[in-house]
């Protein structure tokens, strides 16, 4: 299987641009000719696609991963077989990776961090809620969109329920992030995906992995045996409390990691509001910072902060002798403040304040004020919002739409909607929201809203004119069950003459359609041979179901008086019950004729 530029696979993906390539697949960026949309086509490698177990596998487990609808899951349109090889269709997500944006820009500072760790666990604790593993977290499927937004890629090979894919003494996945039961070949749960989570956060703290080696078997073993080394002695400024969350994350046994995503993201909340320690006053020289780069200056402000406090000291002696004005800092972005200062050998010192009319970041106020005239090395307190905060998210599900709306707007969020069918919540009704209810959210972010669109229709199949048993198979294939009543007809028996409802009318799954089916016409007896009496000709015709009629027909043979000689219509024709026979009898010559049909 050989893929290049305009390659047409599966007759509706046209490949545009090769983007990767990894030991199990390559991946395009594809233009969805039947759709008219660009998407991600993930191609299962030639080594993987001709192990027949393993195509069958990835086969099922792709279908299970499609099924998950997540605003932080990498959405998966299709997934079929293009000349022998499995394929993927997923959304295209236009960003960097984690790890090449930690690559880029180095370690994140640790509220950052918190943010996107916690996006992919919502990624996966909705996965491990649908019996989905994934098996394979890391920085390079986590992808950042241009607008803050992680979304977690490959779970298109997750492990499904029991998935076989994850068998003793097989180990899947990238070596640095494997968990230690993943190294010894042991079947994984989700707080495996929990482990490699925590790894993930690690590198976001300190730009590196806990473990490194030459091979990757001394890298397992590494995860088997050894203590990772705490970020914090990689990375100072990282707070106690992560720290301590990244360590529990960590452990080698499962029973003592998070049990879930939603505990992991409680932990991480509760270390976001928990105290920061300053760090010791310390008396030294002061050197010269070295000027970070632009790419990283965005967060770089906050860890320069910690370090010019600890050097406050040495800087009042070193220049106690000038004077110098403070500047204006109110209205400016944090990250340049501390240069600023620094350039009029001054000593910032940041608080974060919330503040809902002041966007994140920017200086609220500062102590001493502009203008005033103080000693260099004076520490200048700056207070810096950090945004409108957090609030519980209020419990909405189970309300209507509007409501939950207006209830989630008026704590302070922002509200998305997303339909989806249900057969247990009524229309209108709110499923979830993508943050759980009583969960600590920063204000202003977006939650959306799931409302059920109620029980997903069927439209009702046309089968006039099929059979009775092709038109049940087309019903009951859609969902829908079937009423017969028969109805007599000149159309061949077993024909539908009608139903109700009719072609086209949407009706929920299991429904009845009635269907009116053709039925063969009675003969009509034989009364007239034999030369029958009126009473036996009507009792044999009006038992077949038919109406009775007599006519007169004169006989020159007197044994006829009073018996039938003639009838119409003739016997064995088919006629509909109900209908009418006249039959001729001989009347007695010595009485008026008459004609009288039978009530």
């Amino acid at each position: 299987m050989i893929v290049a530029r305009d390659t047409i696979i599966d007759g509706r993906y046209r490949a545009l641009k090769r983007l990767g390539s990894g030991g199990m697949a390559e991946v395009w960026c594809a233009e969805d000719e039947v759709l008219g949309r660009r998407v991600a086509l993930k191609l299962l490698g030639s080594r993987f696609a001709e192990d027949p177990e393993f195509r069958e596998r990835f086969r099922r487990e792709a279908q299970s991963a499609a099924g998950l609808t997540h605003p932080n899951i990498v959405g998966i349109f299709d997934r079929s077989e293009w000349e022998g090889t499995p394929y993927i269709a997923m959304e295209l997500v236009d960003g960097q990776t984690l790890k090449e944006i930690v690559q880029e820009r180095g370690p994140m500072p640790p509220h950052i961090a918190i943010g996107l760790t916690e996006q992919i666990l919502g990624a996966l604790g909705y996965a491990h809620r649908q019996g989905i593993v994934h098996r394979d977290v890391k920085p390079q499927n986590v992808i950042l969109d241009p607008e803050g937004q992680a979304k977690v890629a490959d779970f298109g090979i997750a492990r499904a329920g029991n998935s076989e894919m994850t068998q003793a003494g097989a180990m899947i996945g990238t070596v640095q992030y494997l968990s230690p039961e993943q190294a010894n070949g042991y079947p994984v749960d989700r707080r495996s995906d929990l482990y490699s989570t925590g790894i993930v956060l690690y590198e976001l703290l300190t730009g590196s992995v806990p473990f490194e080696g030459e091979a990757p078997i001394s890298i397992a073993l590494k995860h088997v045996n050894e203590r990772p080394v705490p970020p914090g002695q990689l990375q100072p400024g990282i707070p106690p409390a992560l720290e301590a969350v990244v360590m529990s994350a960590l452990e080698k046994d499962p029973n003592r990691r998070y049990q879930s995503a939603e505990e992991f993201i409680a932990a991480l909340e509760q270390a976001r509001r928990a105290p920061a320690a300053r760090p010791p006053v310390v008396e030294r020289v002061i050197e010269p910072l070295p000027e970070p780069e632009p790419s990283s200056r965005w967060w770089v402000w906050a860890l320069v902060a910690l370090a010019v406090a600890a050097l406050a000291v040495g800087a009042y002696f070193l220049f106690a002798g000038n004077r110098v004005t403070v500047p204006n800092l109110v209205g400016r972005d944090a990250e340049e403040v501390a240069d600023i200062l620094q350039d009029r050998g001054l000593e910032p010192d940041f608080e974060d304040v919330v503040d809902e009319d002041v966007k994140r970041d920017e200086v609220i106020s500062q102590n001493p004020e502009a203008g005033s005239e103080v000693r260099e090395g004076t520490v200048v307190e700056v207070r810096v919002s950090a945004g409108p905060g957090t609030t519980a998210v209020p419990d909405v599900v189970g309300g209507e739409e509007e409501a939950a709306v207006q209830a989630l707007r008026d704590a302070g969020f922002k509200t998305k909607v997303e339909r989806e069918y249900s057969d247990s919540v009524p229309e209108g009704t709110v499923i979830s929201t993508s943050v759980p209810a009583g969960r600590q959210a920063t204000k202003g972010r977006t939650i959306t809203v799931t409302v059920s669109r109620g029980q997903e229709l069927v439209t009702v199949p046309g089968v006039v004119g099929n059979t009775s048993s092709g038109a049940n198979d087309v019903l009951k294939a859609a969902g829908l069950g079937s009423k017969i009543t028969e109805q007599e007809s000149s159309e061949a028996p077993g024909t539908v003459l009608e139903q109700n409802p009719a072609e086209g009318t949407n009706l929920p799954p299991g429904a009845t359609v009635n269907l009116v089916v053709a039925k063969e016409r009675p003969e009509i007896p034989d009364v007239s041979s034999g030369n029958p009496t009126i009473e036996e000709a009507t009792q044999t015709l009006e038992e077949a179901g038919f109406k009775v009629k007599t006519t007169d027909r004169p006989s020159a043979d007197p044994n006829l008086i009073g018996r039938v000689i003639g009838q119409s219509p003739e016997a064995g024709t088919r006629r509909s019950t109900g209908g009418t026979v006249t039959i001729a009898v001989v009347p007695d010559p010595n009485t008026a004729p008459t004609a009288t049909p039978t009530p």
